[in-house]
């Protein structure tokens, strides 16, 4: 249990409260899937009078992000003030937990006094660290605090979710043909028709901030609270949710304190002002605790941006993709104030992976289809091709980030100095994300996924990661491939057979077919698969179709299995396997339950 003396240790309070008495409120509004389409942010398509309302007498933050564009990583992120890639915790409804002296962020603005709400949605990637909330419920609401208490309360609106933008019927109330396409997006009724719906959500999302506003207000508390407002990360519309472009994570974020606290608030601090300092979700834990006057645990990875603990500002923010529901990839992406730059680590898979979730979307199916049929530009095809492995973009010049500048000479500097940026911070969280995702669990055996990552001999990040770098790259040279499908670590072995499944060589993977590593054996099984002879595709066929069996290796084997099966034309031998395997294991945890079964029926529905 964290006592108010350990708070104390960590900073104490202030002298701007401590001495009268009072402490601010905080009352955070969020929604989801929304990315700055907003009429405070300048544009002329969004219909949002309270929110613009709201922001004449707040701050504009210009340069948000989510640090991920997916919602659960992303509110594991606000959650515990870390890094999911340190934690382990980066993959879609993955679950791990922290080290035990380890605190969500509410469990010390509790001990502090505060009365914590949570209204309803958690989805963290995390398990609990003790009591996080007073309560978090569909009931929640500070209202249920003592008398005189201080709050933190959390709000969030559903309307804005991906899943409601294809829901039909719905009367439009935005008029289709006025839509900006962003360029990657083809011209279509759906497509328009999709980005409208979007639009009409947040116009409603609108409406229930305004109601928010007004029962704060009715209450008597607006002068006590300090008021954030923010999306969880980018639209909920196709490379915007799920990629860590600007596209996907870059999120409006309105900050109103009041007269009475903006002490707390930054030196230049003015109502309807705007700020283009570069904050992130994980700088949002430690603010909170900054303006209740708690300084932020060392092992807490962002930084205060406003309260007594205001840290420097930083000259980057992250972000990073792992799985996606039942598809892999890893992706890790950084910006500064012009400039965002994507390292793919995984580059011989396709931007567009076929996420059941997303192509419910209108959008995405006529996108996928008019690829199919060749009737895309350069800018809108690029979804449905392997990526570059890095890539770098332009927002003043390219705001849609369509033009990938990595391969000019003019910005070799620019590129140079933003991958820098992301190998560090790689290094200093010691991402564990280079590890396979059932890796990640298997080395932390009696410790937790970052006490394992910070273990030199149980991570040996120096090794995997540059095994990692050099086999998505372009460079020809096999032989440090070869050499790494020597390594004694498996990590090390599973990158390297990934260098040469991404340069198509296929010799070098047929023992590999039979390492000690399941992950190994995928990879090796994946090449032979698509690029060997007849003979190589049966043997990988059998490989996978073993390892397939959910109920024989567990979740995370069996789903790498069938991403492979999925790549290379299966015989009606191996066809007749697949339709005999289990589709769900009672010991696997209820966020995976549904991946298995969707991957089988997809094979059924299109093998």
């Amino acid at each position: 249990m964290v006592t108010r003396r350990d708070v104390l240790a960590l900073g104490g309070v202030t002298a701007g409260w401590a001495n009268s008495g009072e402490r601010p409120n905080v009352l955070w509004l969020t929604c989801e899937d929304t990315g700055p389409q907003l009429g405070c942010y300048g544009d002329r398509y969004a219909v949002t009078p309270q929110l613009d309302t709201l922001a004449r007498r707040a701050l504009r933050y210009e340069n948000a992000w989510s640090n991920a564009p997916v919602c659960a990583p992303a509110r594991t992120t606000i959650i515990s003030g870390m890094y999911p890639p340190s934690t382990g915790s980066e993959h879609m409804r993955s679950m791990t937990r922290l080290p035990a002296n380890f605190r969500m962020f509410p469990s010390y603005l509790r001990e502090a006094g505060y009365y914590c709400t949570n209204n309803v949605k958690e989805d963290y990637n995390l398990a609990h660290t003790g009591q996080v909330w007073d309560e978090s419920s569909k009931d929640a609401h500070y209202k249920n605090r003592k008398s005189g208490q201080p709050f933190f309360a959390v709000f969030n609106n559903t309307i804005t979710h991906e899943s409601q933008i294809r829901k039909r019927p719905h009367t439009l109330r935005h008029d289709p043909r006025e839509v900006r396409l962003p360029a990657y997006h083809p011209d279509t009724p759906e497509v328009r028709r999709d980005w409208a719906q979007y639009y009409d959500n947040i116009t409603t999302m609108d409406e229930w901030v305004g109601e928010q506003l007004r029962e704060l207000d009715t209450a008597g508390l607006t002068r006590d609270t300090i008021i954030f407002f923010f999306g969880d990360h980018g639209s909920g519309m196709p490379r915007s949710k799920r990629w860590p472009y600007n596209s996907g994570l870059h999120v409006p974020l309105l900050v109103h304190i009041p007269e009475k606290f903006r002490n707390l608030g930054p030196k230049d601090y003015r109502a309807g002002g705007s700020s283009r300092r570069l904050v992130s979700f994980v700088d949002l834990a430690p603010t909170v605790l900054s303006l209740a006057g708690i300084k932020r645990p060392d092992y807490y990875q962002g930084h205060a941006f406003l309260g007594s603990h205001t840290d420097a500002e930083q000259r980057y923010i992250y972000g990073f993709r792992g799985r996606m529901d039942e598809r892999y990839d890893m992706v890790r992406s950084v910006r500064n104030q012009r400039y965002v730059y994507v390292r793919n680590y995984m580059p011989h898979r396709i931007y567009g992976q076929h996420v059941s979730y997303m192509f419910e979307t209108p959008t995405t199916q006529v996108w996928a289809r008019l690829h199919r049929e060749g009737k895309l530009n350069a800018a809108q095809d690029a979804f449905w091709k392997e990526k570059a492995p890095e890539e770098l973009y332009d927002l003043q010049a390219d705001p849609d980030e369509t033009r990938n500048l990595a391969g000019e000479d003019g910005h070799r500097r620019t590129l140079e100095e933003m991958r820098k940026a992301q190998r560090s911070l790689a290094t200093e969280i010691r991402d564990v994300g280079f590890l396979p995702e059932g890796e990640i669990h298997a080395r932390s055996k009696g410790k937790t996924p970052y006490e394992m990552g910070h273990d030199q001999v149980l991570y040996p990040f120096g090794r995997i990661s540059a095994m990692a770098e050099y086999a998505a790259s372009e460079q020809s040279d096999s032989g440090p491939l070869k050499t790494g499908l020597a390594d004694k670590d498996p990590a090390v072995r599973y990158w390297a057979a990934i260098g040469f499944l991404k340069r198509k060589e296929v010799e070098p993977l047929r023992a590999a077919l039979s390492d000690a590593s399941p992950y190994v054996k995928v990879v090796a099984g994946e090449c032979l698969g698509r690029f060997g002879s007849t003979e190589d595709r049966k043997q990988a066929a059998n490989v996978l179709l073993e390892l397939a069996a959910v109920d024989k290796h567990g979740m995370f084997v069996s789903l790498v299995a069938l991403n492979a099966l999925e790549t290379f034309s299966l015989d009606e031998s191996a066809r007749g396997a697949l339709r005999t395997l289990a589709n769900d294991d009672p010991s696997v945890a209820e966020r995976f339950r549904g991946y298995i079964p969707r991957m089988l029926a997809r094979f059924r529905n299109v093998q």
